[in-house]
């Protein structure tokens, strides 16, 4: 089998463009013993990525230049040698951007194409799903009755989160960008508010859809709705902070005065929680309940997922691009081989 990849050929400075990846052809090698070979169908993009870019400091070793992109993928056996796994099952791998893999058995998930759509591996039933369960139920702990806020609310992340916090007796406010968004945020989802953070006027409207303050603000985008949402929180808020995709292009500091000390101030005399997390330190902790709950909800339609699918590994680099401006709707994935 052959194996077309997309690599990285140059760490980008700001938005990724045309020069930052390559493309390339390998032929995989024979399989070995508890190994499986995978024709990958369908590739996931999250902004994660945009981390692996860059050799700044983080909680996971960058891309090397040369290396094929990272990321998750669901893929359809067409050899093996691991007992359990035959041609035609479908797994759960971390095989990054190409159209082919050779991975250990070991390290893959078998999926039930009869329990759900195995693109939901990569959603909602996924690392994203189980990064809003995790920290907003660990972290948040909404309250009957309290303001859940989250912003981009209708990506996989932000949805599933304002949908647990209704779940759980809590008000939810979700804020994206657009008006069709913002729309499918009540209509679809069912946020009991939503805020088009273009608007010009959007503080005022946060401040008329959150009259009891906020008591837990997921945060996963930083900047302008971070400094807007942050007046509004109320004594003992949590804030779970899983992203900051505002920031991640930027190239210096923002402009205007610097803001933390004032912040470091509201933390000390509101009582405030503020929790960086990365989504698998919960796995031990929450994955079995995640899998249960998050199975059931889906099932019995109480969380709802939108996906935004894109044809063609090679186009992967220009959605992943436009995921960071914000351009998608719903969980992006590329559909790599029918």
């Amino acid at each position: 089998m052959e194996t077309t990849q997309i690599r990285l050929a140059e760490r980008p400075v700001g938005e990724p463009d045309d020069s930052t990846f390559t493309t390339a052809t390998e032929t995989l090698p024979e399989l070995e013993d508890g190994q499986v070979a995978l024709a990958i169908r369908y590739l996931s993009l999250d902004p994660y990525m945009r981390g692996r870019l860059s050799t700044a400091r983080s909680y996971a070793t960058p891309v090397e230049i040369g290396d094929v992109m990272v990321g998750g993928t669901v893929g359809e056996v067409v050899e093996s040698r691991f007992e359990g796994l035959a041609p035609g099952d479908f797994v759960l791998s971390y095989s990054g951007w190409q159209t082919a893999a050779v991975v250990d058995g070991r390290h893959v998930r078998k999926l039930d194409p009869s329990v759900a759509p195995v693109t939901t591996a990569l959603g909602v039933l996924g690392m994203p799903g189980f990064t809003a369960y995790a920290g907003l139920l660990e972290i948040g702990r909404p309250k009957e009755g309290e303001t859940v806020v989250v912003a981009a609310a209708t990506g996989p992340v932000g949805s599933a989160v304002g949908q647990i916090a209704r779940i759980k007796g809590a008000r939810a406010v979700g804020i994206a960008g657009g008006p069709e968004k913002v729309r499918a945020l009540t209509e679809e989802f069912g946020f009991d508010a939503a805020l088009d953070h273009r608007a010009p006027d959007f503080k005022e409207q946060l401040k008329a859809a959150t009259p009891d303050g906020v008591d837990v603000y997921f945060e996963n985008v930083g900047g302008k709705v971070f400094d807007a949402v942050r007046r509004r929180l109320n004594t003992y808020a949590r804030i779970p902070v899983c992203g900051l995709v505002a920031n991640y292009n930027l190239t210096s500091q923002p402009e205007g005065p610097d803001q933390l000390p004032g912040f470091l101030g509201q933390v000390l005399t509101q009582s405030l929680t503020v929790r960086g997390f990365i989504q698998d330190e919960f796995t031990r902790s929450h994955g079995r309940d995640f899998v249960r709950d998050m199975g059931e909800w889906v099932r019995s339609g109480q969380v709802r997922y939108r996906e935004d699918v894109v044809d063609g590994l090679e186009n992967a680099p220009a959605a992943f691009t436009g995921m960071l401006r914000g351009e998608n709707f719903g969980k992006l994935v590329v559909r790599v081989s029918h």
